[in-house]
């Protein structure tokens, strides 16, 4: 069958950046000129007429793709998405088009045999195209049909010694950063306790049943290789709660400028002279660091782990020695009620097996939000529609009194009147003793 003519959609190939549409045609070639002699599953026109409903989409400004209802594979609830073309007579090579998420390795560390396998298992039975980690994290198979589901978990499952991942209303595929395996900064073991958690709740990730998707996401350390603060219902950050370690020598190597700052990053780029000033006290969002006869003092407890003056002077500082995590919970992306950040729950956690403080916060929470979560309300949601006082109630925490500026005067987190020894402060002097008694 001759290639479809798809002038609107050619035209993303115009601007100056690489542009999908290249590697879709690069695919159909591949297909058409099948060099490995390859008995497709699936017909060779796949990726020609996946570009002709694109192309009709934009003429008529309507999409042309629909959900099919409940496919997937035996035993298994999620993993698999049901797509189907609601023009499949114009374009049969796409009448079926299902999506398969597969569970990615921890840190994403492949091996090339790996990936040719999975390749020509796509290839075999699917469209050939990939998504290696988009925004859920997982690789994301794009486009097969109904029949090749089977063939292709038992292939995954048996021969690869691959599972499925998350999809629909369950506990999405948990991810995490490289961690201890290769970064220096990491505050625990995220690949160990991404895995751990993963094999715990398989039930979660297989058979959906929650209100809607829970995502866990584990950064080893505030900066965040896998932006858990901002895309996690439960984002686990490794940090540290003892103070910053300081190598004064290499402190003053980076401002003689015999280490250059950014662990290199900017090498070939002329940026003159490093500037300890400017370039880190200066940056330091709590102005928690300064010099002092030649040494670099930092009040730690003004210190909020941003990362920064690591990041910048990566010879001279570590994180502490007592090293553990920070949840949060909540964040998500803008489906019902806009974007969230995640808010603080826990300001420090050892993460370490078997995970059972974890495990019970974690527990907790879905007890919670299964039972009073509405249709398709994250858990974000959730906490902004109850409150977070709600949310400390259920997870047995208790509210940190540098939260609050008095009792019940702000709305975010308060104490009953029971929680507080002698009853309310009533005037001036009785609340600032009651602050000196609830500091920590």
């Amino acid at each position: 069958m001759a290639k479809r003519e798809t002038p609107m959609v050619d035209e993303l190939e115009s601007g100056p950046w690489p542009s999908f549409v290249e590697d879709l045609k690069r695919q159909s070639e591949h297909r058409h000129q099948n060099p490995d002699n390859i008995n497709y599953q699936i017909p060779e026109d796949v990726v020609d007429d996946l570009l002709g409903v694109l192309e009709l989409s934009y003429n008529e400004k309507e999409v042309h793709w629909k959900h099919g209802g409940i496919v997937g594979v035996f035993g298994y609830g999620g993993g698999v998405i049901g797509r189907y073309c609601d023009q499949p007579e114009m374009f049969p090579g796409v009448a079926h088009f299902h999506t398969m998420r597969v569970n990615q390795p921890n840190g994403k560390y492949y091996t090339t045999d790996y990936l040719r396998k999975i390749c020509d298992l796509w290839d075999f039975r699917g469209s050939g195209i990939l998504n290696v980690h988009g925004s859920t994290g997982d690789i994301i198979f794009l486009g097969t049909r109904t029949e090749q589901l089977e063939e292709i978990f038992y292939t995954m499952t048996h021969e690869l010694g691959q599972d499925l991942g998350g999809s629909g209303s369950n506990l999405r595929t948990p991810s995490c950063c490289l961690g201890e395996s290769r970064c220096e900064w990491a505050c625990y073991n995220t690949q160990e306790a991404c895995y751990q958690l993963t094999h715990e709740y398989q039930d979660e990730l297989h058979r959906p049943a929650f209100p809607y998707k829970f995502k866990f996401k584990f950064d080893g350390c505030p900066n965040g290789c896998v932006a858990a603060i901002a895309r996690a219902d439960l984002s686990v950050v490794g940090t540290w709660r003892d103070e910053i370690q300081i190598d004064q020598e290499a402190v003053q190597a980076y401002i003689g400028g015999e280490i250059p700052p950014n662990g290199g990053a900017h090498a070939g780029r002329d940026w003159g002279p490093f500037d300890i000033q400017k370039e880190v006290l200066d940056l330091c969002p709590t102005n928690c660091m300064w010099m002092e006869d030649g040494k670099l003092k930092i009040d730690n407890k003004e210190c909020t782990r941003c990362m920064h003056c690591i990041n910048v002077m990566p010879r001279a500082l570590w994180p502490g020695k007592d090293k553990g995590a920070t949840i949060l919970c909540g964040a998500k992306a803008p489906i019902l009620d806009g974007a969230q950040m995640s808010s603080l729950l826990v300001p420090f956690m050892k993460i370490e097996e078997p995970y059972d403080d974890l495990k019970e916060v974690i527990e907790n929470i879905w007890d919670w939000w299964m039972e009073e979560a509405k249709n398709r309300e994250r858990l974000g949601e959730l906490m902004k529609r109850q409150g977070f006082q709600k949310l400390l109630e259920v997870t047995g925490l208790r509210a940190l009194a540098q939260q609050v500026e008095e009792p019940r005067h702000n709305p975010y987190i308060f104490w009953y009147q029971d929680e507080v020894p002698g009853g309310w402060p009533v005037n001036k002097g009785d609340l600032q003793d009651f602050r000196k008694r609830h500091q920590r």
